[in-house]
């Protein structure tokens, strides 16, 4: 989560790519320690600890989960993952980092400790249905229990049915009860996960999916939150002066709860997890000051916030989902006396959803009926493992999965004479492109040619600089996100989708889930798509790795790129992708290594390579020189590298919101998009910037929230985006993040020259051979294979 200091979006929870395993992360729980952040600088988020406390910061925070090493806490920074997507609980994100969103100016100051005791609830439900059944005239509430001892009654006799007693039940019933027990059924392997949220046979989505339906619902264009009443943010100040809350979170708190936070937070104080950067102690702390005894850890409305709040982490580390076990170890770290009573209790409540893929039928071999005990000894291949997943991530996977099937199955197979991509595209709905920087020419190629068939051909591509990277081709190309907003390409029909026949996505790895299922839904039937990218890249800054699923889901045409990447940084970058390390002749300084001692020279050597060297012996401007690092945090990270930069490079009081024109910017105009920009003006309404061609304004009320300086960039802000010359940074404190994915990204970003700040010794080899990134826990695959499932040849 987010912690709600003034750190801006620029760092991404993608950075949300994780370089630490998420499951590792929920066993910490609350026992990792954690170091308040000052008012000056607010702590970020290192990859895997938990949420920070919220603090007030001059400089926008956003931390960016994957990039930041975990050896950030030894140099005297604690980092703390931020929330990444401003339609999940903020409309602020953090500028360069895809999912990552900050409150503004909130300066928290930290609730009471946790409760440490649980004390007994008042009124007893056996108590009162004891009562009412002595009474001649049930009233409506009497009516209701005897109801519920009834349905109780039957629940037991299901649960005698099974080995053990489930002790949590004998409090819930009707379909609470009937959720429950079919958890137990889940997990004992008697039932399908997807019992939890399906209909027993639901009904297709078309009946004919070999041809194209008369019409289909799409989605709605996104619009933008609007911002809560007055009378609401002040009803909720109140409640957080009662609580010890800082009221600056009053706004944060009003946009994340709705008309009603103010109640919301006097019914359940947990609420308060929800608003991002809010740690569960400090939540514990609110509720003590308001309920007092009548809570305990075992509070249900606790352990319900509690589940959802380690799900939504898991998100800004990529994962759509978590192993149940995985969340029971989290809730455990939390003093959650009963993990497995909490997930039940958060699966009956509706917070969570519970899924278990089912196997594939396969056809049981032949046995030998003279060797029985041979057939006995085969072993059974393991279940698959029970999951929980947040129902938004959910209604995404499925949705996507539904919306590709039904691009595959609603496409007329034609014969384009051309490419190998041509021809796969021409008979086929989904074709999916993979290869490096020089192959993006083949997929825009192939849109060009379907121009001259006379077919209505869009490319689109995860920012702004993707377009000026494909010159020319570049002018009719559109983002992502100005795809979907409406504020480029075709517009939409009456029924929501695009005027199109052949959209190609480039920098596809970029694709969350959420934003994946948008552009699918809004494609109409019989509509052709090429995913393109390099699947050596750091993954999606939201939850999901929807280009790397489909690859893996073999359900439509795989065509791998031949054309390398061209000179000595090509060579480095494509060997970094087979896991070698290998030392590249260059004879025109495309390629310099800087060897550092320490943070503080990494620092002081960075700086004279972009204000000095690289100018004076490559020939290319400071403007045109991008610095890469691993993290935010740290002696050497994006903060400390952008003030140096800044001092050296466009000295100032930092009048307008701590910017000054000529700064080089980051901004997140929405979660998962990074814009890089030079700040112009201010004025009344806000921050003006320069981005590419375009200016844009950056409303004062976001400034901190969604802006930083950009001198410095992590590699997940930078992916997508190319430049002339790149400064990567590699401190010693940033060994620990880096992977083989993260070194390939960065030292990717380089079009002409590429300068290494080299810090970390052998740990550079060892990540490019050995730091393969942990795997995502995601839902799509299996989706996907079920509906388009292919024989194998």
């Amino acid at each position: 989560m987010t912690e709600p200091s003034g750190e801006t979006a620029p760092e991404a929870p993608e950075d949300v790519a994780p370089t630490e395993d998420v499951q590792e992360d929920v066993r910490q729980g609350a026992a990792e320690p954690e170091e308040p952040a000052s008012a000056e600088e607010p702590a970020t988020g290192e990859e895997p600890p938990p949420a920070e406390e919220p603090t007030t910061a001059q400089e926008p925070a956003a931390a960016e989960e994957s990039d930041e090493p975990a050896a950030t806490a030894a140099a005297g920074e604690s980092e703390e993952p931020d929330v990444a997507d401003a339609s999940r609980e903020s409309a602020d994100a953090d500028p360069a980092d895809t999912a990552d969103t900050r409150p503004t100016d909130t300066e928290p100051a930290e609730p009471a400790e946790p409760a440490s005791e649980a004390s007994e609830e008042p009124g007893a439900d056996g108590d009162a249905a004891a009562k009412a059944s002595d009474t001649p005239e049930l009233s409506d509430a009497q009516a209701e229990l005897a109801a519920q001892r009834e349905l109780r009654a039957r629940i037991e006799a299901r649960k005698a049915e099974k080995e053990g007693p489930l002790a949590s039940g004998a409090k819930l019933s009707g379909t609470a009860a009937d959720l429950l027990a079919a958890v137990r059924a889940v997990e004992g392997g008697a039932a399908s996960g997807s019992a939890f949220y399906e209909a027993p046979e639901p009904a297709p989505r078309r009946p004919t999916p070999e041809a194209a339906p008369a019409m289909t619902v799409r989605p709605p264009v996104p619009a933008q939150a609007s911002a809560p009443a007055p009378g609401t943010t002040a009803a909720v100040r109140e409640v957080l002066a009662k609580g010890g809350a800082p009221e600056a979170l009053a706004g944060q708190v009003a946009a994340t709860l709705g008309e009603g936070a103010a109640q919301a937070l006097l019914d359940d104080p947990w609420q308060l997890l929800a608003v991002p950067g809010v740690r569960p102690e400090q939540a514990d702390g609110f509720a003590r000051a308001l309920l007092g005894a009548a809570c305990g850890p075992d509070d249900p409305r606790r352990t319900v916030a509690l589940t959802v709040w380690l799900l939504e982490r898991a998100a800004l580390q990529g994962h759509t989902a978590l192993e149940i076990d995985t969340v029971r170890a989290g809730l455990a770290g939390h003093a959650v006396p009963d993990p497995g009573s909490a997930v039940e209790e958060a699966v009956s409540a509706g917070a969570v959803l519970v899924f278990q893929e089912e196997e594939t039928a396969e056809e049981e071999p032949e046995q030998d009926e003279e060797a029985p005990e041979a057939a006995e000894a085969a072993p059974e291949e393991p279940a698959s493992p029970v999951l929980l997943g947040l129902d938004r991530y959910a209604l995404a996977e499925e949705s996507l999965a539904d919306g590709l099937a039904r691009l595959v199955k609603t496409a007329t197979a034609d014969t384009w004479e051309g490419s190998e991509l041509e021809r796969a595209a021409g008979a086929h709905g989904l074709v999916l492109h993979t290869g490096g920087e020089a192959s993006r020419a083949e997929p825009v190629a192939l849109a060009a040619a379907a121009r001259e068939r006379g077919l209505r051909t869009l490319v689109a591509v995860h920012a702004d600089g993707g377009r000026r990277a494909l010159g020319p081709a570049g002018a009719d190309a559109v983002t992502v996100a100005a795809l979907l907003s409406g504020a480029a390409g075709p517009g939409r029909d009456e029924e929501g989708a695009f005027a199109l026949d052949l959209l190609v996505v480039l920098d596809a790895p970029q694709l969350d889930v959420e934003t994946a299922a948008m552009l699918v839904e809004s494609l109409p039937d019989g509509c052709r798509l090429v995913l393109g990218g390099d699947p050596a890249v750091l993954g999606a800054p939201g939850a999901g790795q929807v280009f790397g699923d489909v690859l893996a889901a073999r359900v439509c045409p795989r065509i791998a790129s031949r054309v390398p990447d061209p000179g000595p940084l090509g060579e480095l970058v494509s060997g970094i992708g087979a896991g070698e390390l290998n030392q590249v002749e260059a004879p025109g300084k495309e390629i310099v290594i800087v060897p550092v001692r320490d943070a503080g020279e990494a620092v002081h050597r960075t700086v004279q390579l972009v204000a000095d060297s690289v100018p004076r012996a490559i020939g290319v401007p400071a403007e045109q020189t991008q610095v890469v690092t691993v993290g935010h945090g740290g002696s050497a990270g994006t903060r400390a590298l952008n003030a140096a930069l800044k001092q050296r490079l466009n000295p100032g009081p930092g009048r307008f919101g701590g910017y000054d024109p000529g700064d080089r910017v980051a901004y997140a105009p929405a979660p998962g998009r990074t814009v890089t920009g030079t700040v112009l003006s201010a004025d009344a309404e806000g921050l003006r910037l320069r981005c590419g061609d375009e200016e844009l304004l950056v409303p004062k009320e976001r400034v901190e929230s969604a802006l930083r300086h950009g001198w410095a960039l992590t590699a997940h802000q930078a992916a997508g985006l190319r430049w002339p010359a790149v400064v990567v940074v590699l401190p010693g404190d940033a060994a620990g993040g880096l992977s083989r994915a993260w070194v390939y990204t960065a030292f990717g970003r380089a079009e002409r020259h590429l300068s290494v700040v080299h810090g970390v010794d052998q740990a550079l080899p060892r990540a490019v051979a050995e730091g393969v990134a942990p795997e995502r826990t995601t839902r799509l695959r299996p989706l996907l294979e079920a509906l388009l499932a292919v024989p194998e040849e």
